[in-house]
Order: structure tokens, then C-alpha cells, then sequence
């Protein structure tokens, strides 16, 4: 049975999308710490990050690389954070997060409440910095 970012990626579940290629997507964390983070995930459904094969890793943080870089034009902040835990959703994701402080990427701060307006304007402004 797939999960819910396979779900995500076939369009059964509605996201927030910022971008894809032929192995990968990315879409706006419902629950972000900072305006603009962003999850990718490869569209293979793989558990554990360090699973995937090397094509597959190298595929991944290629285009995390593409997203950050678009998340870092649009949002204003120092450093996108790159964070890998997995533990929430069992398909291999990478966090890209906005911060301006090591604090900032703390998983047990409060979370942003977004209204879904704002939420598509960001998915968007990030997504036109991807050529």
C-alpha cells in the first residue's frame, strides 16, 4: 500500500508543490518550522535515506541542491538547513529549511500556521526561481 508522500507525489493527496523531475518532488512541510520549508522526496518509495542507491541518492541532493538555492532566493535568511531524521513518514525525505540561526532548526519549536493562500503564493515564488 503506498504512503502518504506516494500518495502525494500521484496527486491523490494535495500538496503544495514547488517542483519535480522524473525522480524527484518537492512540496511545502504543512507544519513548517520557517515560511518556505520545503520537503523533497524521490519518487521511489524508499524508507531510509541511505537506502536509496547511489544514482538514486545523488539524483536526490542534486535536486535538493536546485530547490535550496530557489528556496534561498526567495526567503530571505542566511542558510537553507539540509535535516534528515525519517522517522515521521516512512519514504526517504530531505527537510530544506530557511534559517538565519542554528536554533531555528529545532523540531521542537512551534510550529508556522499558514493559511493555504500563503502557503500556495510561497510553493509558487519558490518554483519560479527553478528554470
Amino acid at each position: 500500500m503506498p504512503g502518504i508522500f506516494s500518495k502525494i507525489i500521484a496527486g491523490e493527496i494535495p500538496c503544495y508543490k514547488v517542483a519535480e523531475n522524473e525522480h524527484c518532488f518537492a512540496f511545502l512541510d504543512i507544519n513548517p518550522l520557517k515560511k518556505g520549508h520545503t520537503l523533497v522526496v524521490p519518487k521511489k518509495e524508499v524508507d531510509y535515506l541511505f537506502d536509496l542507491d547511489d544514482a538514486d541518492y545523488i539524483e536526490l541532493q542534486k535536486f535538493a541542491k536546485r530547490i535550496a538555492i530557489a528556496i534561498k532566493k526567495e526567503i530571505p535568511c542566511k542558510r537553507i538547513g539540509e535535516v534528515v531524521l525519517g522517522f515521521e513518514v516512512p519514504h526517504a525525505h530531505i527537510h530544506l529549511i530557511p534559517v538565519n540561526t542554528e536554533g531555528e532548526i529545532d523540531f521542537k519549536n512551534p510550529k508556522l500556521r499558514l493559511e493555504k493562500e500563503e502557503m500556495q503564493q510561497i510553493a509558487d515564488a519558490i518554483g519560479k526561481h527553478l528554470s
